[in-house]
């Protein structure tokens, strides 16, 4: 403080000004007489030492407040260079008076030239003949709006498919493409997946599936390979699915025994339809160790190598049993029959009727039946078809409404039948009892079986009339 004291002693005193020491001396003087007062009023004794500690705080800071008021009346007119030099002029000297409009630095430093090169301050745009450029908006700018942005597209990224995954995604669409062999719903679905670089796979399991199912999956799988090649899949990707089927034969041959053949047609099949370039078999030779897999490429080789086979590969797993005339498989079930009524083997017949595949239709086949009955001479014919139908009916290939639609439908063709085979009513009686009697057929069904009505005329002597 005395330090302070001595700096700001050292400036020479102006007109009408005061030095920090009289301001200084003057508040003391303040406070000495404040303090005489006090001390007569100490030797009184009114006061308490509480009221005197409060009373000599009212004090101080009434000196202080003093001395403030006076240095700040007198601030305006002094004004003091950094070296302690008075400036020049008076408080009303324009060289004095401090402008508060100045643009120039206040410290003393710089070059004396307006701050931002007069290109600063409020309302201001900048200097005179610059020209700004659209700017960008940042997105990391917090008065960043999204939507002032014009169109925004927003795109949904799928992740890739694990390959560990793959499988489980898989095999519902094909369970469910094998139901309603709709190739373009399967097309949406695997557009939808990201599968990566694993969208070979696909086909290999779809081949692996259907190998386990029935002939008209293959047919389907076969349809929905060649639909997808040149869409979503491309021929080199054929070509490495099928060479994985071809490494996982020997795993593949535990649930199917005919996989190495029935692979070999696919192979075939694919060939013909442009799925597989016609030079896939000739990658192989010489460099195949898998007997499995040799055999799956000889019996390609031998399908492609037949000229005609080349046309018939369109149909090398059949026509599905939904799709096939009606009139082709009325034929097929008379074959069936036939060949059963000859060799007795029900469960030769069995399979048969199950590669048909056409469990709504199997009704046909307990019509043919009852005819072929009807039609047949002695009792071996009736006996051999009671016994099928009743094998049919425990294993549940035939069930109790087409049973009865069979049934049925002989008892509405019952009079038309009956021009043919005279014999007709009293064959059908017997018939439907024992099938009742092996259950293969229920109460109601044989107590609807028609019955004719004998009618006995009298002798001509009677005229022709009729007995009661």
């Amino acid at each position: 403080m005395a330090a302070e004291v001595d700096t700001w002693s050292s400036a020479p005193k102006a007109d009408g000004m005061f030095s920090y020491e009289e301001k200084l001396s003057e508040a003391n003087r303040a406070y000495s007489g404040d303090e005489d007062l006090l001390n007569e009023a100490e030797v009184n004794g009114n006061w308490t030492p509480q009221e005197k500690a409060l009373h000599e705080a009212r004090l101080k800071a009434k000196a202080k407040r003093r001395m403030r008021k006076s240095s700040s009346r007198n601030s305006t007119s002094e004004s003091f260079s950094e070296s302690g030099d008075l400036a020049e002029g008076g408080p009303h000297s324009p060289k004095g008076k401090v402008n508060t409009n100045d643009r120039k630095s206040r410290t003393g430093k710089g070059r004396g030239l307006p701050k931002k090169g007069g290109a600063g301050g409020k309302g201001v745009w900048g200097a005179a003949g610059m020209v700004y450029e659209d700017e960008e908006p940042d997105v990391r700018d917090p008065n960043y709006d999204e939507s002032a942005q014009g169109d925004t597209v927003y795109a949904t990224v799928v992740p890739e498919v694990d390959e560990k995954e793959l499988e489980k995604m898989v095999n519902p669409i094909v369970q469910e493409y094998f139901e309603h062999g709709d190739t373009k719903e399967v097309q949406m679905l695997l557009k939808e997946l990201n599968l990566g670089p694993h969208k070979f796979e696909f086909s290999s399991l779809a081949v692996s599936l259907s190998l386990e199912g029935k002939a008209s999956h293959r047919e389907l799988t076969s349809r929905l390979l060649s639909d997808l090649t040149g869409k979503v899949l491309s021929q080199s990707d054929m070509a490495r699915a099928f060479d994985k089927t071809l490494k996982e034969l020997p795993d593949l041959i535990l649930d199917t025994p005919d996989a190495p053949q029935m692979l070999g047609q696919f192979i075939a099949r694919a060939i013909a339809d442009h799925i597989l370039p016609m030079s896939f078999l000739d990658c192989y030779k010489g460099k195949v160790d898998c007997e499995h897999a040799r055999v799956a490429l000889d019996r390609a080789a031998v399908l492609l190598s037949m000229k005609r086979e080349m046309v018939r590969l369109d149909n090398v797993w059949g026509v599905g049993g939904g799709l096939r005339p009606v009139k082709h498989l009325i034929k097929e079930m008379n074959l069936l029959l036939k060949e059963y009524l000859v060799s007795g083997d029900v469960s030769e017949a069995e399979h048969c009727l199950r590669d048909l595949e056409v469990p709504h239709f199997h009704h046909e086949l307990v019509y043919e039946a009852i005819v072929m009955v009807l039609e047949s001479k002695g009792d071996t014919a009736s006996h051999m078809m009671i016994k099928l139908l009743k094998s049919f009916w425990k294993t549940g290939l035939i069930t109790v409404d087409q049973m009865n639609r069979g049934f049925q439908r002989v008892y509405d063709e019952l009079p038309e039948l009956n021009l043919d085979v005279p014999h007709a009513h009293s064959i059908m009686e017997t018939f439907v009892d024992l099938c009742y009697q092996e259950s293969v057929i229920t109460k109601q069904l044989r107590d609807a079986c028609p019955s004719r009505g004998r009618k006995r005329f009298v002798s001509e002597g009677d005229g022709g009339v009729i007995k009661s």
